[in-house]
């Protein structure tokens, strides 16, 4: 294991000696960064507008007539005067059991040796500022890949691919996850999940799940640790940045902002982009963490 862990710095000094393009690398990860920066101030501000959804709502009351309306005004005086009600009311999810993804639009480009598709996908019947971060993370990819294409001209093999599945439909969450891929005479590959609590209609992150027992986040942190040490010791081509002969670059402790989803065993599973956690050569990786460790999150 020690000799494995021996190669741990020329590897990343391989890597990172490998020719790209003057700073298109830098520039789309700040891209990347822009974008889950915005998505976290989507996902931590109470007092979001819902713009698009205002129209909707007029347009509705204007068309439902007097009947609807009356419902309307006798469930909400139930809901004042009857706990039992507006408890039950609390717990009905916002959005169904299955939610409905669609691409909303699809960005391609192919200019010399230059080219991108990014699949931007929508929730639909979802709260408008859910769809609005998830657009604004592939417009931060969108919009470093042109900025990069238009300073090089086109000129050395670029390619960025973003796509998305949805890793989780269940009674509480939906968690859509978006994978991209940069490869420029190397790969990278980033990994974003969008998780939504359906009861509340929010963008939760890792420290919002455990916001009532934050001490949680540091037994994960141990257990990735011990999954790390065990998968290195059973396969030597296996290499994290965990009690290697660079202590620097080692993993501490989980942050609270890291993507996750839930895998059909209930598991709470955290994500790590291209070279977090690992070398490079290793790719996104992922911990699927056991509900022992958790408890029941579902």
């Amino acid at each position: 294991m020690k000799e494995n862990n021996h190669t741990l710095y020329d590897l990343k000094q391989e890597y990172e000696q490998i020719p790209v393009s003057p700073h298109a690398k830098e520039r789309i990860l700040a891209g990347i960064a822009q974008g889950k920066a915005s998505v976290k101030e989507q996902a931590n501000s109470a007092n979001v507008k819902n713009r698009k959804n205002k129209p909707r709502l007029v347009y509705i009351l204007r068309n439902t007539g007097a009947t609807a309306v009356a419902a309307m005004v006798a469930l909400v005086i139930l809901t004042n005067v009857n706990p039992t009600i507006a408890n039950a009311m609390e717990n009905v999810p916002i959005l169904g059991l299955i939610s409905k993804i669609v691409t909303f639009r699809t960005y391609e480009n192919q200019t010399n040796h230059f080219e991108a598709k990014v699949d931007v996908p929508e929730i639909e019947s979802a709260p408008a500022e859910i769809n609005q971060s998830i657009e604004e993370y592939a417009n931060a990819l969108i919009s470093q890949y042109e900025s990069d294409l238009h300073s090089s001209q086109g000129e050395g093999n670029y390619s960025l691919t973003s796509s998305y599945q949805v890793v989780t439909d269940t009674t509480n969450y939906l968690c859509l996850r978006i994978d991209t891929t940069l490869v420029m005479a190397s790969g990278t590959e980033y990994t974003k999940v969008f998780t939504i609590d359906k009861r509340t209609g929010k963008i939760i992150s890792l420290s919002d799940l455990f916001r009532n027992k934050p001490e949680i986040l540091t037994v994960i942190s141990e257990n990735i640790k011990e999954q790390m040490q065990a998968q290195m010791a059973a396969d030597s081509s296996v290499t994290y940045f965990y009690n290697s002969d660079t202590p620097e670059w080692d993993f501490k402790e989980l942050r609270g902002d890291e993507s996750f989803y839930f895998n059909e065993k209930g598991e709470l599973v955290i994500t790590f982009d291209e070279t977090d956690v690992a070398p490079a050569y290793m790719g996104a990786v992922e911990f699927a963490i056991p509900q022992s460790v958790t408890g029941t999150l579902e």
